[in-house]
């Protein structure tokens, strides 16, 4: 495992200290797996019984309706977590497809390794650690559903820019997607989003340029 610099800052190795990392993951019988772009991680309707943490790289989860248009569901960073809230329900299959948006590397561990190997010292920093992240996960769900809530293209447009503000801690900030991209995590068409990112660029409330935005205060 040569990764434990990233592994010893992400929030699932939170106070373990990068000196036991090898230990703990031999213990947890972890494992590493890179991807290629497009690569599929985990396919809608799969069983989940382990825990991945993105090392490096992005990845998406996915849905694709009926028709066949796919809407993202979520996107996820270095240190996020791949199939958590799956590998705690134990009994769900997965809703979504997960897949590699760029070249990335995840290290899985089983769930039940978490849970169970309870004479490991670090054992409690790890479930407070996983549990923080299940409600974050939780969290990041409920902020999506806040923004395909809002019955206008512009409202949408706002709850998710407002949200990047708040994480970010500044009225200008860099969001993670391209405009199709964007257009596909706020279920809206993606000709309809540059038009009305370009209005409310001309009525003061946003400036952008590329994935650069600011909110302008009124």
């Amino acid at each position: 495992m040569d990764n434990h610099a990233v592994l010893e800052n992400t929030p699932l190795f939170q106070g373990v200290g990068r000196e036991r990392l090898p230990a703990l993951l031999k213990y947890l019988s972890a494992w590493q797996r890179a991807y290629e772009k497009d690569e599929m991680i985990l396919y809608e309707g799969d069983s989940v019984d382990h825990v991945g943490v993105l090392l490096t790289g992005s990845v998406r989860s996915i849905k694709t309706d009926m028709t066949g248009k796919q809407v993202i569901v979520t996107l996820v960073e270095p240190g996020g977590y791949i199939g958590v809230l799956l590998a705690a329900s134990r009994r769900r299959k997965s809703p979504v497809s997960v897949q590699a948006a760029e070249a990335a590397e995840v290290l899985f561990i089983p769930f039940d390794n978490i849970l169970n190997r309870t004479d490991c010292p670090e054992h409690a920093a790890l479930l407070k650690n996983l549990f923080d992240g299940l409600a974050e996960k939780a969290l990041v769900l409920h902020d999506r559903n806040d923004c395909l809530i809002k019955p206008t293209i512009r409202e949408k447009v706002l709850t998710y820019l407002s949200m990047e503000a708040a994480r970010a801690g500044s009225d200008s900030f860099d969001i993670p997607f391209g405009r199709g991209a964007m257009a596909e995590y706020l279920d809206v068409n993606s000709s309809a989003l540059s038009r009305e990112l370009s209005w409310m660029k001309r009525d003061g409330l946003i400036d952008f340029q590329r994935n650069r935005f600011k909110l302008i205060k009124k």
